[in-house]
């Protein structure tokens, strides 16, 4: 990808580019918490945004996407939004650094990437993290940190794309540290490192390739359940309530309320675990919190569908450690931990199975995790 990209950036604009990527990421738990106030532990993985960008001594931005082939340039001022909704990611970077006091000049760019497309992976982050990184590096002597680069993607999302998303996705882009994953805390955004030196056991990715549209907005609904709770408990988010609370006001809750807060409130103890365990190299104990979150996200909280679900099932029949759906549900991915003399016979089965139920394979995505933003 690196040579496609620098042989394209020569033929369009004559130069050698600088080179920068950032990653798309996974989530191993902590699901629907984000929003709670709670606690998230995604990686960045190894399938990236890579970008060639030089300086071009004009006022505009002229750029290439590689995997569309769609050219457009756009000035750096609010009204030149560009009409392209691939490149409203990259001026949306550009104005947030801006609106923060940071220097943007004209600048030449081709990218490209291989994060899957709609498999819950964060490709839109991860395209946000490296131009947010790039631009500071080439612009700004780095002097925005990291903590404001990954906001400038949230901020990206927000004003330019349309997306009122959380902060995991562009965070662990940005962040992302090879062989670790990161608990976050979405409410403070402290972070630690955890080493994920999983010996013996395989991440792997299978995806649905199906996305249900849904009539309302589920993850509104879930949301407005959560907050309705938190007001009835007297807590500003369900990250300070406990299960006791909860049982002492099950008489003024709804039951589909209740349902809601025993997934969020069981989840948030399930990361704090994961961690624990993994620090003790106990991935069995990940895995069984792997299967919890995916029994309360499909019975409790409601987000799952019956594709996800038939994974999920063959996943137990397989013996694999761990899996639960990945992402905000209703489609999209699975995650699971597999032991590697498992692997290929699980992979066999949920491909032969899956096309027998719904009449196509599955998409099969092995993860490993990597670095987050950088120059290359």
């Amino acid at each position: 990808m690196k040579e496609k990209i620098i042989a394209l950036f020569k033929e369009r604009f004559g130069e050698e580019p600088v080179m920068y990527a950032s990653s798309g990421r996974i989530n191993l738990i902590g699901e629907h918490t984000d929003y709670n106030g709670g606690f998230v532990f995604p990686g960045a993985i190894d399938k990236c945004i890579m970008a060639g960008i030089k300086e071009n001594g004009t006022d505009k931005v002229r750029v290439y996407s590689a995997d569309l082939d769609s050219y457009t340039e756009f000035g750096l001022n609010e009204e030149d939004k560009p009409n392209e909704q691939w490149a409203c990611y990259v001026f949306g970077v550009c104005r947030e650094i801006i609106k923060r006091g940071g220097t943007v000049k004209g600048f030449d760019a081709v990218f490209a990437g291989n994060v899957p497309l709609g498999a819950g992976l964060s490709s839109s982050a991860a395209l946000e993290s490296c131009f947010a990184f790039a631009l500071n590096d080439m612009f700004n002597d780095n002097k925005i940190d990291k903590f404001e680069l990954a906001k400038i993607g949230q901020s990206t999302e927000h004003n330019y794309c349309g997306v009122n998303c959380g902060i995991m996705d562009q965070f662990a882009s940005v962040f992302g540290k090879k062989d670790h994953l990161m608990r976050l805390d979405c409410r403070s955004l402290e972070h630690q490192y955890y080493p994920f030196d999983a010996k013996g056991y395989k991440l792997v990715l299978i995806d649905s390739r199906v996305k249900h549209e849904l009539v309302d907005s589920p993850y509104n609904k879930r949301r407005e359940s959560c907050e309705r709770v938190a007001a009835t408990l007297g807590v500003e988010t369900l990250r300070d309530a406990t299960m006791e609370m909860l049982e002492a006001n099950r008489d003024k809750i709804s039951d589909e309320d209740y349902k809601r807060a025993v997934y969020v409130i069981g989840e948030k103890q399930r990361v704090l675990d994961v961690c624990d365990a993994l620090e003790r190299g106990d991935f069995e104990t990940v895995g069984k919190c792997m299967y919890e979150t995916h029994n309360g996200l499909s019975k409790d909280y409601e987000v799952s569908c019956v594709e996800l679900d038939f994974l999920n099932d063959i996943a137990r029949e397989c013996d694999v450690t761990g899996s639960r759906i990945m992402g905000g549900g209703f489609g999209g991915c699975t995650i699971n931990l597999v032991k590697d003399d498992l692997y290929d016979k699980f992979i066999a089965t949920v491909c032969e199975k899956f096309n027998a139920e719904y009449g196509h394979e599955p998409k099969v995505y092995d993860v490993i995790i990597s670095d987050g933003a950088r120059r290359l």
